[in-house]
């Protein structure tokens, strides 16, 4: 976590490109663009606070306890934090997930999967 605040010190808040990558156990680099995951890319104290709420299993009550503010102030950050990360679809996923289940059943076609996929 040290790495990332230095990192978003450094860049104060810019946008930034990450061109290599290097697993440290094997030495094995990765050179290329590679964009930051959307947490990766929020400020040091945002991502504190939001792994406090993944401890806290998002009870905002533990929340106040925690960093000594109101149920409001905990709210408007996780919105304004919130406004800063796309959107998962997880339905999306969940369909995709049942129609390649189908196609192996062989309930559809492989052009019906295709053609579903694309919707």
């Amino acid at each position: 976590m040290a790495d990332w605040q230095e990192l978003t010190r450094l860049t104060r808040g810019d946008e930034f490109v990450v061109e290599r990558v290097r697993i440290a156990e094997s030495g094995i680099a990765v050179e290329g663009d590679f964009e930051l995951p959307a947490i990766a890319q929020l400020s040091a104290e945002d991502q504190v606070f939001i792994m406090a709420f993944v401890r806290a299993h998002g009870s905002i009550k533990e929340m106040e306890r925690v960093f000594g503010i109101s149920y409001p102030t905990v709210k408007n950050r996780l919105n304004r934090i919130s406004d800063r990360l796309p959107l998962v679809e997880i339905e999306d996923a969940a369909d995709s997930v049942e129609i390649i289940d189908q196609l192996g059943r062989g309930e559809i076609t492989s052009d019906e999967a295709i053609r579903r996929l694309n919707k």
